[in-house]
């Protein structure tokens, strides 16, 4: 039964909207209005949907493409294979003072660059003589820091005085190494080897080092050098580019000058420092610049300009006994100088034993005392590490005890006063300290010699490296392979932040000239530091060592990482 209260459009929706439609006037005749129901646009949304399937099948196709070039196709980035040790033998050879540790190809890495003396070169049909120079000759090598093959090679003169790398270039790139002769100056591309200019009787002849890097004083886009001769105490200015003298020659003080350095104020303002028999001087490179008749505007520090009397250079510490002068870097700011002066007359020394050393720190801004020690006479130049965390570079020196004997001392960069000590046998022609800081901001020093405690037959013709971290300040390591004939070692790290190495160059020195047959052969021996850590024997600076504690602390060297 049909309810009487429903009407005909709700009973059958679709015949109201016709009787509505045909109440409306519509004639029958007109094709009834077609309505679009819920699917309406249905053709519209089937495109739309195919549209979204093909965008997302590209999306993933490029993905998948993209994956599949870097994993296959494109060539990873891949770090440099490093052999824990390498060995370059030159036979018939000997060697010089000399090593530089350059970044010479492309692989990041550091190189290694040093001189020796033969009749021939490690490559096919370099001799001497068909280079048309005498024989023997100097040649200059660079090898591979990570397995020793050499990178290119160049014949020289054989009268080589010294040499020096790192100079001139861009921003530190495009350097040279610079080396002097009797009568000539040679400038060798870092990169390549190939000589980039010689000047034969430069007025830089008869410079001692270190070349000064300056400013570019020409404007030929390549920073420049200064060279010092000591007898006359005159600076000549030099093109990196081209060697040829920049302005005239300026003389900087009226006596002869043992020692000098390039200092960097807190202004930016560049000082050279000369130790003579009077004292530490120092002379503005602006107004050696001037002096020169070079127009080249540089910066001055108003607090030093201060101490000048007159128009002479502006003397910092006067002293008859000044002995030596040493830059102690600081990681923010300016570098401070370490005096050593002598307390007595050179020959106050009774019984081998050496007379007093006055040790004292300047600040490298206001040139006031920080702090003042007593020492013995030094036996090389003082090294500098961080035997503990307060950021200020902490001292490493060799002092002479007499009879054989030397004592090994870290002082506080902050104070001076004693942090570390170890009596040592004193072997002529040891390396001096060195050190690599680690990412603990302590560092990890290199000492060469056998403690007293602990000598061996070898002590006396054999130089035998120890390993101190502060963090375990009461042993050393000391390495199981003792070397002979040390000439030149470096302690650096090859790559950034990593791979910490010591370089050793071993055999006769140049100057006792070239062995025949072969008798006489050239070393360059690259370890890994950690590498001789097994090996190593744990001894004990106080107190006594177990196994176990030796063991652990082998470990804890193998854990170490390092950190420019």
């Amino acid at each position: 039964m049909t309810n009487p209260g429903v009407g005909p459009s709700e009973v059958d929706p679709l015949k109201g909207e016709e009787g509505e439609v045909g109440g409306a006037g519509v004639s029958a005749s007109t094709p009834p209005l077609k309505k679009k129901g819920p699917c309406g646009g249905g053709l519209r949304l089937s495109r739309l949907s195919g549209w979204r399937t093909a965008a997302f099948l590209l999306s993933l196709f490029l993905c998948l493409t993209i994956v599949f070039a870097f994993s296959f196709i494109l060539p990873c980035p891949t770090r440099p294979q490093y052999q824990v040790t390498w060995n370059r033998t030159l036979p018939a050879a000997a060697t010089y003072d000399f090593l530089a540790i350059e970044l010479v190809n492309d692989d990041k890495v550091k190189d290694v660059i040093f001189t020796y003396k033969s009749s021939e070169g490690t490559e096919v049909n370099n001799t001497c003589e068909l280079k048309g120079l005498s024989s023997p000759c100097v040649f200059v090598l660079a090898v591979d820091g990570t397995d020793g093959d050499s990178i290119w090679e160049q014949p020289l003169n054989s009268d080589l005085l010294w040499a020096q790398c790192g100079l001139g270039g861009v921003d530190g790139k495009n350097t040279s190494c610079l080396l002097a002769h009797t009568n000539t100056l040679t400038a060798i591309s870092t990169q390549t080897g190939k000589i980039r200019w010689q000047q034969s009787s430069s007025p830089g002849v008869g410079a001692a080092v270190p070349v000064l890097s300056v400013p570019d004083l020409d404007s030929d886009g390549t920073s420049d050098i200064a060279l010092l001769t000591p007898q006359r105490n005159q600076l000549v200015f030099l093109s990196g580019k081209t060697g040829v003298m920049l302005g005239s020659g300026v003389e900087v003080v009226g006596e002869v000058s043992s020692s000098h350095m390039l200092h960097e104020t807190a202004k930016k303002a560049q000082y050279l420092l000369l130790q003579t028999g009077s004292g530490l001087y120092a002379e503005g490179l602006w107004n050696l610049v001037a002096k020169a008749g070079l127009r080249k505007q540089l910066k001055k520090d108003a607090e030093w300009e201060k101490r000048r009397n007159g128009s002479g250079p502006i003397m910092i510490y006067p002293s008859t006994s000044l002995q030596q002068v040493s830059s102690v870097p600081v990681a923010s700011g300016v570098s401070h100088l370490l005096l050593m002066t002598g307390l007595g007359a050179e020959g106050d020394q009774d019984n081998g034993q050496p007379s007093g050393i006055l040790t004292e720190l300047l600040d490298g801004q206001s040139l006031t005392s920080r702090w003042t020690t007593n020492s013995s006479k030094l036996l090389s130049q003082p090294s500098f590490g961080y035997f503990n965390k307060d950021d200020i570079p902490d001292i490493v020196m060799e002092e002479d005890s007499g009879n054989g004997t030397k004592r090994v001392a870290i002082l506080d960069g902050n104070t001076g006063e004693e942090l570390w000590k170890v009596a040592m046998v004193a072997v002529p022609h040891t390396p001096a300290p060195a050190s690599i800081l680690t990412l603990h901001e302590y560092s990890v020093f290199m000492l060469w010699g056998e403690m007293l405690d602990n000598q061996t037959d070898s002590a006396m013709d054999k130089h035998v490296s120890n390993l101190l971290y502060p963090y375990y300040s009461d042993v050393l390591l000391q390495s199981t392979r003792p070397v002979e004939q040390i000439i030149a070692c470096e302690v650096t790290l090859l790559e950034r932040g990593r791979h910490a190495a010591y370089l050793l160059l071993t055999g006769p020195h140049a100057s006792e000239g070239v062995e025949p047959e072969g008798a006489g052969s050239v070393v360059l021996t690259k370890r890994k530091m950690k590498g001789d850590v097994p090996d190593s024997r744990v001894l004990s600076v106080s107190g006594s060592v177990t196994q176990d504690n030796a063991e652990r602390i082998k470990e804890a060297f193998q854990r170490l990482r390092f950190h420019d």
